[in-house]
């Protein structure tokens, strides 16, 4: 099993080095999984933004919430792909012990995001073309999130050591998004047929 702080770590190296060139998942394993979930997570960041423009006109925001949907449901997919490796590797206990209402793959999934924060927040302490007194209030907020995602990373940590003792346990918590879904989505499946 990954450690929580090499998964951090390697969030962050990717983040970094997919600003720079077209971002792969290319590793193996529950290691592909953190990846595949972060790539999402990344597309998903920079769709976010491109849907927030107004001078792109219709077509270009709405190809943006299409990929948005898309992205968000394949991040929670690799989120609960990841549980149940951690399921299979792990062995959690059925009952006797407390059960953690957020599981792995929801944690990983929010360092993925944190370290997203993280990464543009610096670049916001950085422009040349900002004011001193919007850096300086970025430069607060990266602290706050580099804190958060430390202390995220080390509750990770403890989760799986427990799961491992015994000493707590956690449920792979399907999402089961029905907008998605033109069998569960009464806007999709009462669209008039296209004759």
């Amino acid at each position: 099993m990954v450690s929580a702080s090499d998964i951090a770590g390697r969030q962050s190296e990717l983040t970094a080095r997919w600003h720079q060139t077209a971002p792969t998942a290319g590793s193996h394993g529950f290691l592909r999984l953190i990846e595949e979930n972060h790539l999402r997570n990344f597309s998903l960041w920079h769709e976010e933004d491109v849907a927030r423009r107004e001078d792109l006109g219709f077509e270009a925001v709405y190809r943006a919430k299409r990929n948005i949907d898309r992205f968000n449901q394949e991040r929670n997919n690799f989120a609960e792909q990841m549980d149940q490796a951690i399921v299979a590797e792990l062995h959690p206990r059925e009952a006797g012990c407390p059960r953690n209402s957020e599981t792995p793959g929801m944690m990983i999934d929010r360092l993925s995001i944190l370290s997203l924060k993280e990464y543009h927040m610096h670049e916001e302490t950085v422009r040349t073309d900002a004011t001193a007194e919007h850096r300086a209030r970025c430069t607060d907020k990266l602290t706050r999130i580099r804190r958060q995602r430390d202390d995220l990373a080390k509750c990770l940590a403890e989760l799986l050591a427990d799961v491992a003792a015994g000493r707590r346990t956690f449920s792979v918590y399907f999402q089961f998004k029905m907008y998605n879904d033109p069998a569960l989505n009464p806007q999709l499946y009462r669209q008039p047929s296209q004759a």
